[in-house]
């Protein structure tokens, strides 16, 4: 559902970051295939109003009998004992049913809201996975240059498949959904992201391996999944993940993933195998508010209040030392889709010179009925001005001081703020 009518020129913002991060979808098949035994007891700590998912429960049938076959009754999400494990399978490991947070909640950064769920839970069967991206040898190079559709039949050849998305990242985030498949924090010697993709051997990065034990997820090629891009484009692309390129901190992410035509061949682009019966979730994300900077004449009082009780102590005291501190303009900002910031020209003014008036642009996101401030940039003694920089990504500040205007650059970048020097010869903008 779009949200457009409560934003009309003169209406208040009734939109926060919690329900734009609220429009993914995981598509649920839960056929007796798709749930073990650990998902039903999860049923009741994981409703589907919570996913946000549609439940489709397709004719179980043949496929119930033939799963039984071949996994584990489980018991804790865990087999009962040691000779209920599924038989190994040589060079893959075992990755056992369990919950998997999907894609990255808002309030954690760095997050790519067009592409990522905000923290949805799913619960996926057991599976296997290669060790190493394929040919699935510690010391080999991994194969690259392949299609989505070669590299699933060369999987076939030795009775397996590609992953699904889903699968690949659980197996990177572990049992304890880690951000990184060896942590919770960056490390930039863990796995080589932080530079273009390159192919080393197999398990030469010794600490690049998830809880799990799957090893090279990152620093070496991005990996085929079985999964459509699902998310808010035209045309046919798979999900591809892993790989790496500046900056690290981000690429180097299990929830990170790019789109790819399936026909596309890349000297960095390869891909490991799965077994077992493939997991059916999938992941679906509507790309409702389109980038724009939205001007607007107020917020709701209350946001208002919020947001100047976002700012600073220092910057408040700085500002009221100048006078009242009053809103001047207001704009909505969405760099990118599922996006958007609230921006607020304040000035502290009415004290006569030398002191004058102060002011600047409050940038804050909203999540869960909670304003927390991303920047504060002043924009001297004039009511800050906004001017698109390069596409809706980046923006100038204009302000100005005795001396004349200047301007200083604002860029969204995964998720967070980034404010560049000041510079001068900016345009004056109209009013004080």
């Amino acid at each position: 559902m779009m949200f457009e009518s409560d934003l009309q020129t003169g209406a208040s913002s009734r939109i926060d970051s919690n329900q734009l991060a609220r429009r993914g979808r995981l598509l649920f098949f839960l056929g007796s295939l798709g749930c073990l035994t650990a998902c039903e007891r999860h049923e009741k700590t994981t409703p589907t109003s919570q996913v946000q998912g549609k439940l489709v429960a397709p004719d179980a049938g043949s496929a119930q009998a033939e799963a039984s076959k071949t996994r584990p009754e489980v018991l804790g999400g865990m087999p009962k004992s040691e000779r209920d494990w599924p038989i190994p399978k040589i060079g893959m490991v075992y990755i056992p049913p369990g919950a998997l947070v999907v894609g990255t909640p808002p309030g954690q950064l760095p997050r790519r809201a067009d592409r990522e769920l905000a923290g949805e839970q799913v619960m996926l069967d057991g599976f296997y996975i290669d060790r190493f991206a394929y040919p699935n040898e510690e010391g080999a190079i991994p194969l690259t240059n392949m299609s989505s559709q070669e590299a699933e039949r060369l999987c076939a050849r030795s009775e397996k498949r590609l992953c699904t998305e889903l699968e690949w990242e659980r197996a990177c985030k572990g049992p304890d959904n880690r951000r990184y498949e060896y942590g919770e924090g960056y490390d930039p010697e863990a796995c080589p992201v932080e530079k273009a993709t390159q192919l080393r051997p197999s398990g030469f990065d010794v600490a690049c391996q998830s809880d799990f034990g799957v090893r090279g997820l990152h620093g070496g090629p991005f990996e085929w999944t079985s999964s459509d891009y699902r998310r808010g484009v035209s045309g046919s692309k798979k999900v591809i993940r892993g790989g790496g390129g500046p900056p690290g901190i981000v690429t180097g992410r299990c929830a990170n993933l790019e789109g790819r035509d399936p026909e596309s061949r890349d000297g960095v682009l390869g891909f490991r195998c799965c077994a077992g019966p493939k997991n059916p979730a999938e992941v679906e994300l509507a790309l409702e508010l389109e980038p724009a900077l939205l001007p607007r004449v107020r917020f709701e009082d209350e946001i208002e209040k919020a947001l100047i009780s976002s700012l600073p102590e220092k910057v408040r005291t700085r500002l009221r030392a100048a006078g009242p501190l009053k809103r001047q303009r207001v704009w909505i900002w969405r760099p990118i889709g599922n996006e958007e910031l609230s921006l607020m020209a304040l000035c502290g003014r009415g004290m006569p010179r030398p002191i004058g008036p102060r002011c600047g642009l409050l940038i804050a996101r909203r999540v869960e009925g909670q304003v927390n401030a991303l920047a504060w940039v002043s924009s001297g003694q004039w009511v800050a001005n906004l001017q698109r920089l390069h596409g809706v990504e980046s923006l100038w500040l204009i302000g100005g001081d005795r001396e004349g205007s200047f301007k200083r650059p604002i860029r969204y970048v995964h998720g967070e703020v980034e404010v560049g020097e000041q510079s001068r010869g900016a345009p004056r903008p109209h009013g004080p």
